[in-house]
């Protein structure tokens, strides 16, 4: 017993103390080799491979970061820069996290999530002391003043969101205004003449959300074109507000036949709110809402929508970066994409 429980401490010590030399020499290959296995930046043949592979597991043996970013000048680590807002549908956010996170991690990177309130204060922080790679900011408003500490940084950075002034950075967000016209035209070709507009709350727009005007004025100006009424409402990101608003704007233009909701919170809770009114969809009231599929799965939203791609904005923007971190010669000049958005027609619109 005793004998047994040294054996495992040997072994953990030994797991503890290998280092990149005792790999190489377990599967009888050079340093190298071993360090382009690890990070994936040559092709080494599969049976190599598999032997490199075989003696890390033996061995135990952990690649320390610390080590490996002094070697290379790089931590493999991207910074992603967000934060959570008290009056915001958090569910709406993470949805635009997860594929900045799987992507990260299939291109070979750690993510370092920051959310410090002075997220302007932690970017100096993380990039000045080469903490991150790269860095991803999220949530981007139109004024935004973490753009000028990220300026003076080092490292390259990428935006999801739109801002009056991207210049020296991608850029990668949804059309939301062909967002809009895709939601007015589908249902002007199904002759509705009176349409309600539920956008996000008035405090998302004064702290800088560009997509609820371009989403908004888009709309409006599609709808002018067809002829149509459009009433345009804030709507709101908390319970009982979240049904007081709704009552508001379906009040507010009550021979509309068709609503269009811009607005995670209250297309989430729709389904709910419609039925405690006696709504029926699409035979009382057709339905377009602006959210992912993903979203709406979860939320077992029945409504047809313009998808908002957040898994699609989330790969092309850490792919770019990546791409920037590699060689940024070869990346190009900087990129600004807005993303043509998808529609799903779910039934829950009717012709008029």
């Amino acid at each position: 017993m005793v004998a047994a429980c040294e054996n495992r401490e040997r072994r953990a010590k030994e797991a503890q103390m290998a280092t990149i030399g005792d790999v190489a020499r377990a599967a009888g290959v050079s340093r190298s080799t071993v360090s382009y296995v690890l990070s994936g930046k040559r092709v080494i043949s599969a049976e190599t491979k598999e032997r490199i592979e075989a003696a890390i597991e033996l061995l135990g043996f952990t690649p320390n970061a610390g080590a490996r970013a002094l070697a290379t000048s790089r931590t493999n680590v991207l910074g992603l820069y967000l934060q959570f807002q008290e009056d915001e549908f958090a569910p709406a956010m993470l949805q635009y996290i997860l594929p900045v996170s799987t992507t990260s991690r299939a291109e070979g990177y750690d993510l370092l999530m920051v959310t410090d309130p002075d997220l302007a204060g932690a970017i100096r922080r993380t990039t000045s002391s080469h903490m991150v790679d790269g860095v991803v900011l999220l949530d981007v408003t139109y004024h935004d003043a973490r753009l000028e500490p990220l300026r003076q940084a080092q490292q390259p950075a990428v935006l999801i969101g739109y801002a009056q002034d991207s210049a020296g950075f991608d850029s990668f967000d949804l059309d939301f205004g062909e967002a809009a016209r895709m939601a007015v035209d589908h249902l002007a070709e199904r002759g509705h003449r009176e349409i309600v507009l539920l956008t996000p709350p008035d405090h998302v727009a004064t702290r800088g959300g560009s997509y609820v005007w371009r989403f908004r004025d888009a709309a409006i100006e599609r709808a002018a074109r067809h002829g149509i009424r459009l009433s345009a409402h804030p709507g709101a990101s908390r319970h009982p507000e979240i049904a007081e608003s709704l009552d508001r704007a379906l009040d507010a233009l009550p021979g509309a036949t068709a609503l269009i909701v811009h607005n995670d919170a209250t297309v989430a809770a729709l389904p709910r709110l419609l039925d405690e009114r006696g709504i029926r969809v699409p035979q009382d009231l057709s339905v377009v809402g602006v959210f992912s599929q993903g979203f709406g799965q979860a939320f077992s939203l029945p409504y047809t929508a313009v998808e908002s791609l957040p898994d699609r904005l989330g790969e092309l923007a850490v792919a770019q970066l990546v791409r920037r971190i590699a060689d940024p010669s070869s990346a190009g000049a900087p990129v600004v994409r807005l993303i043509e958005p998808g529609f799903f027609d779910r039934g829950s619109t009717r012709a008029v």
